[in-house]
């Protein structure tokens, strides 16, 4: 069961019909606007202190927000660079924050005890492909203490050359890296599974073979080098009529088919316990929306999940109101109080996902 709700915290001067547009969520959830006007924002990381890193692409910006008194909503941001080439992937770890620009990755160190004077950043990974024609990279640290970071390929649909269309594991000690899947597409959002460590992506199919096809895609890699089929093989089971696929190549196939072009960016295992129980641990993704389709679809947080052989996917919040998009979620985090954080690349949001019950059990506590 779902509701809509009137989008929280919006006012006249930031949209002209805000009191018109609504966001559908699950029963018992609530939405509330936690930050808005950061640009074109992408990926998000937590720091230890519980502030929230947000990049983005175009904009070339980095911003740190804080909520201090814990009321769900930024008390103080910080401007932690600009003017960087397309800094959408970052990550944190040990206190650095590390962002992609260019052909490199660099950090920014200690910077929860130098917000507002974080310093320049330092580089420490280089050789990556230039990103002349701008494909899509994400980054997180792994379970193993390396940096694993996404490269798409460079085209919608092409036989490109390493390191494009693939995952990578970087020692940042050693400088050393390795190929960890190849054969994806457009990979924004990977997580690993709580319960065994296994690597989750999302992967965006190609465009224009009409409204239905190729389906989006949900892989798993369960052994180091993978390939997922990109170009030659879409989805389980559509050939790509420009390629022909080598004799002797195995294809991972997906775990999951999304309907196509939904085109999901984030995806994440919920780590909180606010959400009741049945959502804990599960896989999240963030749908962004289609372009490239008679008719929108997507532009939603689904919950994916698989019972008794058959897999689920269920809505938990619709940012599509009719075929009017009030937002294009990008990507998803656990918050540090078990609510989850949606970026949204449309109109430079953060939204805060919580269980209503929930906190409304803790205020009657206090």
């Amino acid at each position: 069961m779902s509701f809509s709700v009137a989008v929280v915290g919006l006012s006249a001067s930031q949209y002209a019909y805000a009191d018109s547009m609504t966001i559908t969520v699950t029963k018992g959830f609530g939405i509330t606007l936690f930050a808005s006007d950061l640009g074109d924002v992408k990926q998000m990381a937590i720091g230890d202190k519980g502030t929230l890193f947000v990049g983005s692409k175009k904009k070339g910006t980095i911003y740190a927000l804080e909520d201090g008194n814990g009321d769900g909503k930024v008390d103080k941001r910080y401007l932690i660079a600009k003017g960087m080439d397309y800094p959408e992937a970052i990550a944190f770890k040990d206190g650095h924050l590390y962002a992609t620009e260019e052909d490199r990755i660099v950090r920014f160190a200690n910077i929860e005890t130098r917000l507002r004077r974080p310093g320049r950043a330092k580089e420490v990974f280089s050789n990556l492909p230039e990103l002349d024609k701008k494909h899509t990279r994400a980054m997180r640290f792994g379970p193993d203490g390396r940096l694993y970071l996404s490269i798409g390929a460079p085209c919608n649909v092409c036989e490109a050359q390493a390191p494009f269309g693939s995952i990578i594991a970087i020692d940042l000690d050693s400088g050393n890296s390795e190929q960890v899947a190849v054969g994806i597409r457009s990979v924004t959002g990977f997580d690993w599974s709580p319960v065994d460590n296994k690597l989750w992506f999302a992967d965006s199919g190609r465009n224009w073979m009409g409204d239905n096809l190729p389906p989006d895609e949900i892989n798993r890699v369960d052994t180091k080098g993978s390939h997922f089929g990109f170009p030659y093989l879409h989805a389980k089971s559509v050939e790509e009529p420009a390629y022909i696929k080598p004799r002797n190549l195995n294809i991972v196939l997906p775990e999951y088919e999304l309907p196509a072009h939904v085109s999901p960016k984030g995806l994440h295992f919920y780590t909180g316990t606010q959400f009741p129980q049945r959502y804990h641990q599960q896989m999240f993704v963030a749908e962004n929306g289609s372009w490239n389709r008679s008719s929108k679809i997507g532009y939603q947080i689904v919950m994916m999940s698989a019972q008794n052989g058959k897999s689920s996917r269920e809505t938990v919040v619709s940012f599509l109101d009719g075929e009017f998009p009030v937002a294009r979620p990008f990507d998803i985090l656990t918050a540090p109080d078990g609510a989850m954080y949606i970026s949204d690349d449309l109109k430079g949001n953060i939204y805060r996902l919580y269980y209503k019950n929930s906190e409304q059990s803790q205020e009657s506590a206090q």
